[in-house]
């Protein structure tokens, strides 16, 4: 008896730690710290100023199906997932109404173009100081390493985490049926 109200003690315990835990979460997060789901139209009220100096926004590319990759030269998943993001995504879909920006989160200039030239790619960077891009579609205590497929209606229509190779070909499946119609 005594043994069963010690572990009804640590489960209650367990329960009321795990309760106030939540307490502190973004309750507009999901699992995976995003702040939008698929379906949602996506956040446009910002400006992307990529690593050449040009400037564009969804708005302006609705039409297209947009690929936003949340990276950062610090990041090793990042570095991982970037040759696959230019030579699967990148080179096959480029020339079939699809966009790819990496959104390179809260660094200089100096260092993003350090960054897109260290990992020969070809797609452009765009500056996110602050954050404040990233903020519109995850959470702030979230991790970069995600790619976001907006529609050429601005809804969002895909969402990945990390680099999961088959997460990532489920991704590329949605992309090619998106360039398709």
């Amino acid at each position: 008896m005594k043994r069963l109200t010690l572990l009804l003690a640590f489960t209650l315990s367990f329960i009321l730690v795990k309760a106030q835990d939540k307490k502190f979460e973004n309750p507009n997060s999901d699992t995976r710290g995003y702040l939008v789901k698929v379906g949602d139209q996506a956040p446009d009220d910002f400006e992307l100023v990529l690593h050449d100096g040009t400037k564009t926004n969804l708005k302006a590319l609705r039409g297209k199906v947009v690929v936003l990759q949340f990276t950062a030269s610090w990041c090793k998943v990042c570095r991982e997932e970037m040759p696959y993001l230019e030579k699967d995504l990148w080179q096959t879909y480029k020339n079939k109404n699809v966009v790819l920006i990496g959104v390179d989160r809260d660094e200089p200039l100096e260092k993003v173009q350090k960054f897109h030239q260290d990992m020969n790619i070809s797609y452009p960077l765009a500056l996110d100081p602050g954050a404040s891009i990233f903020y519109r579609f995850a959470d702030k205590k979230a991790g970069v390493t995600r790619n976001v497929i907006i529609d050429e209606t601005g809804k969002i229509r895909y969402l990945t985490r990390l680099y999961d190779k088959e997460e990532f070909s489920a991704m590329i499946n949605e992309i090619d049926k998106l360039a398709k119609k």
